[in-house]
Formats: structure tokens, sequence, C-alpha cells
């Protein structure tokens, strides 16, 4: 039987693969500049690439609205919009009606009332009173844009930087680039608020073509966020490490003679890192260690607020114990499209979110986390200025708000701008490749040096495009 024979590309890939990849232990305790991160207690090597350059944050907390919230409802006033309410969009905006299908749409008019907050006078609507008051602390951008005209397409390109599935996540690479704090606790996360489907479900926190060990780990919403947590009633540490041993043997034996079968070392490692979480993991969700007053600050004690504060408090808990990367979907199965009747459903998805947002930055701020952990939050698009459904608007990639606080941004804001009626970004125009070369930047990590080698050709996070935004970062 012909035996499949990999010829290693590298000194480190030779002594990963050499011996069950006990060479790369020996490996990892030499090198001083943390390319190499091994999990305690494994035999499992992980290459990461290092930053490029001093970090002002340390770890990301991304609060993804999955189904597009509306920026001229939200953070991007149009007066315009209400003065021509009812009529269709001037002739000047042709090109784009047509390319989105709404010739004879009527113009949608924003029932928000708006107020300027802060020492910067940022413009935010009613709906969002609560994250309102940090906007000192963030860099609202009104100017972003990408391709994603359908959620699939839109949430992929803002996790992958692609409108094509099949590429790394954000998160992915940033696991790649830097790894994790803790080495009991993963190094990307994903949290989502109910049991619907995001769309593109696992491919969003997905690893792509590079090895499945930087993929996200997922842990679910309610109380019990990670199931199977506790031994079985009987079963001792010493009986469960046994068990784990023996079926750790099977798969290394396995995996000397598949090597290239990535998603096998990454079980393995998986398997590792959830009996090292039997011990860290039941501190991390155990919220009855925070105070009460820490519970109302994030609206854990209200209804309406419950769900979404309990993720924003995980989210802080996490970044504190060394988390590189968390992810929490707020709407998960596109909730906040809202193709019809908007109003009722923007109102209870902002008042679900706003509390325990605020809650959040305030929290990061009074720990002095803030300085270092990078906050974001958008979706995967806006909503047009013309009607759906006579109260509804519909999906807008071309124009459309995200802000980011904290993680060494300069606050109180605001960047680029849309045209007079919100739907096409005009001024200062941030591609999606340019929202995740500005993140990864921030983390130390220069977009276009991170490469992972596939098909023989170097692979990017932004695919080649994108660039650092200088006016984000805070003056020294």
């Amino acid at each position: 039987m012909r035996q499949h024979i990999q010829i290693p590309r590298s000194r480190r890939e030779f002594l990963t693969q050499s011996g069950a990849g006990f060479g790369a232990l020996a490996l990892a305790g030499l090198l001083s500049d943390q390319k190499i991160t091994v999990a305690a207690d494994s035999s499992i090597a992980i290459p990461l690439a290092g930053p490029h350059f001093p970090a002002t944050a340390k770890s990301v907390i991304f609060l993804f609205m999955e189904g597009g919230p509306s920026h001229l409802d939200t953070f991007d006033p149009k007066p315009l919009l209400n003065t021509l309410a009812g009529q269709t969009l001037p002739a000047s905006f042709g090109e784009v009606i047509t390319a989105m299908g709404e010739l004879r749409s009527p113009l949608l008019a924003s029932r928000r009332r708006w107020r300027q907050y802060g020492d910067s006078g940022t413009w935010v609507s009613d709906w969002l009173p609560h994250t309102a008051q940090y906007v000192d602390d963030m860099a609202v951008i009104r100017s972003c844009w990408g391709e994603g005209i359908n959620h699939s397409a839109g949430v992929c390109q803002m996790n992958t930087c692609s409108i094509l599935g099949g590429r790394p996540s954000l998160g992915s690479w940033v696991s790649y680039g830097l790894g994790t704090e803790n080495q009991d606790l993963p190094a990307f996360v994903v949290m989502q608020d109910n049991r619907s489907s995001v769309v593109n479900g696992p491919r969003n926190w997905g690893a792509g073509f590079m090895p499945a060990v930087y993929q996200g780990v997922r842990l679910q919403e309610g109380s019990q966020p990670v199931p199977n947590l506790n031994n079985p009633e009987g079963v001792g540490a010493s009986r469960q490490s046994g068990k784990l041993d023996y079926l750790n043997r099977i798969n290394r034996d396995f995996a000397g003679e598949h090597s290239e079968q990535t998603e096998l070392e990454a079980r393995i490692a998986a398997y590792e890192l959830a009996f090292r979480m039997q011990a860290e993991a039941p501190e991390l969700i155990d919220l009855s260690q925070e105070s009460a007053l820490v519970n109302s600050l994030y609206g854990i004690d209200q209804k309406e607020t419950e769900t979404f504060g309990r993720m924003c408090l995980m989210a802080r808990r996490m970044v504190e114990r060394g988390v590189r990367f968390v992810q929490l979907y707020h709407g998960a199965g596109s909730k906040w499209d809202a193709h019809s009747g908007i109003e009722a459903n923007h109102s209870g998805l902002c008042k679900a979110v706003d509390l325990p947002i605020a809650g959040l930055l305030r929290d990061l701020k009074q720990r002095g986390l803030l300085d270092e952990t990078l906050v974001v939050w958008g979706g995967e698009f806006g909503r047009t200025p013309m009607s759906e459904k006579g109260n509804g608007r519909d999906h807008n990639p071309t124009g459309f708000t995200m802000w980011m606080a904290g993680g060494g941004v300069q606050g109180g804001q605001t960047i680029g701008a849309t045209d007079e009626l919100g739907l096409r970004a005009v001024e200062d125009r941030l591609h999606v490749h340019d929202l995740h070369a500005s993140i990864l930047h921030l983390l130390g990590i220069d977009n276009m040096q991170l490469t992972w080698q596939y098909k023989g050709r170097p692979e990017r996070p932004t695919i080649n495009e994108g660039q650092f935004f200088q006016r984000l970062a805070a003056q020294s």
C-alpha cells in the first residue's frame, strides 16, 4: 500500500510532523519570538504569525447586528429625506435604483427624534439613548460600503472580506496572527442571542483554507453556554483524563498517517482544550460572581435586555481572561431585516441592545479595559432611504454606518458621509476591506504582511486590498 508522503515546506513544519509532532515541543521552547504556541499538555504546535508593530488593542468584541440595521434611523440623520418623503429618488440616483431594483419606490421618512450627545456633538437617534452617552469614546463611521446585496453575501463579506464563501473569517486571521493569552480558553469565541441559524452558519467563523484549529468556538445561548462542561456523576477527573488520553492516542495514530487532514488536529486540540476548560470555564460562565449592580448595568435584570446583556457581560469576562476575539450576533436569523414594519422591528431590537452595549462600554472603562479592547458595532449593510412594502426599508450595501470604540481609537469623531439622502457613501469611503485592515492594524497586524500560503500563493485577510484609516487612531 502506498503511503501519503508530504514534504515539509519549512523547518518548523518538519519539526511539527517529525516524531508525531514532538519535535515541535522543543522548537516551541526555543522560540523566544512566540511565533509558535503550544497548548498546555499538548503535542500540537500552532503556528502564529505574530504582530508586526506595537498594538493599541489586545482584543476585539464585535457586536454584529445580523440583518442590517438602518443607519438612517440610528446614527446618520438626513433631514432632506423627510422633506422629500413620498417622492421618488432624483434622476441622479438612477444607476443605483436600477442596480437595486427600486425603480418606483417612494422615499420613506424617518420618524426618529435626533439629539447631539457628548462634547463631540455626535448625532444619535432616540432609539439608542444609552449607547449615545458614550459617543465621546466612539468613532462613528458613516461611509462604509461593500458588495453584498443579499444577506448571505453581505454577512460573508463582513466576516471574511469576500462575498464568496471559503475564506477564513476575521476572527480566524486574528487567531492565527496572535493566538490567545489564556491557553485554557479559546482564542476566538462566538455567541448568538437565539437558536435561529445565523445566515451562512459556522462558515462565518470558519478557518477556510487555514488549519481548522483557528476557527471560532461557538458557545450556546442561555444560562449554560458550554454544554456537558461538568463530568457525569461518578466520573472523576482521573477517569475523564484517562478516557481522553486513550481517545487522543487513537486520533494521533490516525493523524500521523494523514497529516494533510487539519480538521483532525483541530479536533484533538479541541478535546484537550475542552478538558482544560473544565477547570477554567465554570468560573468564566458563572455570572453569579457578579454583583447586582453589574447585572443591572448590563440590563440582565430586565426581560427585554437580559439575553444580550448576559452575552455582553460574558464578552467582558472573556477579554478580561485573555480571549482574543469575541463576536456577538444579535438578531440571529436576520432579525434586523426590516423589509416591512421597520418601526416595530427596530424599536424592539434597539431596546434589546442599547442598555447592554452601554453597560459593556461603561464596565470596560471602569475596569481600565476599554483602552486595550476594541469594540466594533454594525451589521452586514444598512437600509435604503426608499420604502419597501410601504413601511420598511430594503438592503443597502452602498452606504451604511458602523462604529468603533476603545483599543486605541480616537473617540468623539464622525468619519465620512453618505449623500444627502443616505443612499451612497460619498466622503472618506471605507470599504469592508478597509474596516478589516483597520481592525487588524489596531491589533498590531499589517493586513498585507499577514499571509498564509495556499495552493502556491500567499493569501491575505483583506484579499490584497484595504488599508488602515489613519484618522481612527488616537493621537498620542
